[in-house]
């Protein structure tokens, strides 16, 4: 068995064992012990503890002062997956790694052997393996307990799987690729009736009917066209029953953008439309907006490494430099705003071929493909080859 061969199967050996444990944020203890084994196999000392279930590994070399963190999130999703035939199904109920944590851990786990087994650099490297990012809170717990202060880094990377995007592929953009993400609740609060004398009541449906249709003219009319901005109504609740009008209905959903002031007008945009209407009806509002995700937004002075180092591992043809962005959310945004950095998509595949990694993410039958897991440890790797000089033999 050929040396690339063995570590091939021993990377899709570690993301299947990781892929059976999803764990939720803040949760992972299975996940956390089964990452420190490895990299304390690999000769590494962990640190762990910190952001609740987050660890930190270093691997230093030489006498370089140069330091570089390579990221991977940990937790799953609360989704039951859908895959009975795949025999290394979610064995914990209602839970998967719908998002490809498990390969994103997996794939910085093969960087760090790749490095450790290479020697060939001067300076250090510090893999990050952090919780609790499906819901925007990991990234900063980790950071409110003391991550770059107790293990500094000049520059952190990391990626996230893409489906649609041919397997292997990397691409990035200098500047914001992925938005924030903004949460929030309406209440409406009217008076319920049967549902044959509405006249007796304030109908609190209607009136969320009104305020969902209104909002979506907030993006179409308030904004600049070229400025982008999506807010999405998620669920409406009632206390109602089919013969009664409700009392009250919630509405919730989220926000996406890209800077401090779109956010803060959606918001006051979104307040004065849904108090407005409530008060027009005669019904009562309350409502709540939070921040959850920061936008992800590239430093300038490092995404030239990510097309470096992307561009000799998988061709340059293989590579998008400045790649459209999205509106989809990741916490490494907050990262980004106390550290240089840069994040980039790695395809999962696009239907082509085998069709395997084109199914969404977030999906009930998602895996992540593992095709792409050596690519994915050499890419990062191969950035911290780049940024810190070779170690003279």
């Amino acid at each position: 068995m050929s040396t690339a061969t063995s570590f091939e199967q021993q990377l899709t050996q570690w993301r299947h064992g990781l892929h059976r444990h999803p764990e939720t944020g803040f949760e992972e203890a299975h996940t956390s012990d089964f990452v420190t084994q490895v990299l304390s196999e690999l000769g590494m000392e962990v640190h762990r503890g910190i952001g609740k279930t987050g660890l930190v590994a270093s691997l230093t070399l030489g006498s370089g002062r140069g330091v570089i963190g390579l990221r991977a999130e940990m937790d799953a999703l609360n989704i039951a997956e859908d895959a009975t035939a795949r025999p290394y199904a979610s064995q914990i109920a209602g839970k998967s790694h719908a998002c490809g944590h498990d390969g994103h851990m997996t794939m910085i786990l093969g960087a760090a052997q790749l490095l450790c087994e290479r020697r060939d650099f001067d300076g250090t490297v510090r893999f990050i393996f952090q919780p609790a990012e499906e819901h925007g809170r990991g990234a900063k717990a980790m950071i409110d307990d003391g991550l770059f202060e107790r293990f500094p880094v000049d520059e952190i990377y990391g990626v996230h799987n893409m489906p649609g995007m041919p397997a292997g592929h990397i691409a990035t953009r200098v500047g914001g690729i992925m938005a924030s993400e903004d949460n929030f609740t309406i209440h409406v609060k009217g008076r319920g009736t049967h549902a044959a004398r509405p006249h007796m009541g304030v109908d609190p449906i209607v009136i969320a009917a009104q305020i969902v249709l209104a909002l979506q003219t907030i993006v179409s009319r308030t904004l600049d066209p070229g400025v982008p901005a999506v807010i999405s109504c998620t669920e409406i609740l009632t206390d109602g029953i089919r013969n009664a009008i409700p009392g009250n209905v919630i509405i919730k959903g989220d926000t996406r953008s890209y800077t401090p002031e779109v956010q803060a007008l959606l918001e006051k945009r979104m307040r004065e439309i849904s108090e407005g209407l409530c008060a027009l009806n005669g019904a009562q509002c309350t409502f709540e907006y939070t921040h959850e995700f920061a936008p992800t937004v590239n430093w300038e002075s490092c995404v030239p490494t990510v097309v470096e180092a992307a561009t000799r591992i998988v061709g340059a043809e293989r590579v998008e430099a400045n790649i459209q962005p999205m509106m989809i959310s990741e916490d490494f945004g907050a990262f980004l705003r106390v550290v240089p950095g840069a994040f980039a998509f790695i395809g999962n595949g696009d239907g082509s071929g085998d069709g395997r990694g084109s199914t969404p993410l977030h999906n009930a039958h998602y895996d992540f493909n593992d095709d792409v897991l050596v690519t994915g440890a050499r890419y990062f790797a191969e950035i911290a080859r780049l940024r810190l000089p070779r170690l003279a033999q």
